[in-house]
């Protein structure tokens, strides 16, 4: 199983708004960078990852999963895009702050702390259980 982040601005799409529509999940479209684009086509119903409000906040907020993989972006009029559709599975008791990830030695390399500004980023397995950790979530 991969892990991502997904990034959002809360006064566009927040992680109540993502946890409201439960267990159906919604949709994650707007996405037009194509390395973000190539993230969202290698992600795998099952997939995991962390739901992170930008702009305002600046923190990883909660753990969402991937429930349907990528197809069209009916958004997109160049068809050029896709998305996937996400479910909230669970808050972080903690939000882990983007300042507290730069902190963090054993985040070093962590896309979130080197290209804040790609919305759809890969999280590797030892990012994810510090992430996790720092969160206060076990395992």
């Amino acid at each position: 199983m991969a892990h991502w982040l997904f990034k959002s601005e809360p006064s566009t799409w927040s992680w109540e708004q993502q946890v409201a529509e439960g267990d159906k999940g919604t949709f994650w479209n707007g996405v037009r960078n194509h390395q973000a684009k190539a993230n969202m086509k290698a992600m795998q119903v099952g997939d995991r990852g962390f739901f992170y409000h930008s702009g305002e906040g600046k923190e990883v907020v909660g753990i969402v999963e991937v429930i349907k993989p990528y197809y069209p972006d009916p958004s997109d009029a160049s068809g050029a895009f896709g998305m996937v559709d996400i479910k909230a599975v669970e808050p972080l008791p903690k939000p882990v702050t983007l300042v507290a990830v730069k902190a963090e030695p054993r985040l070093k390399d962590m896309v979130l702390g080197n290209n804040s500004r790609l919305s759809v980023q890969p999280v590797s397995d030892g990012e994810w259980a510090v992430i996790r950790e720092m969160g206060g979530l076990k395992g």
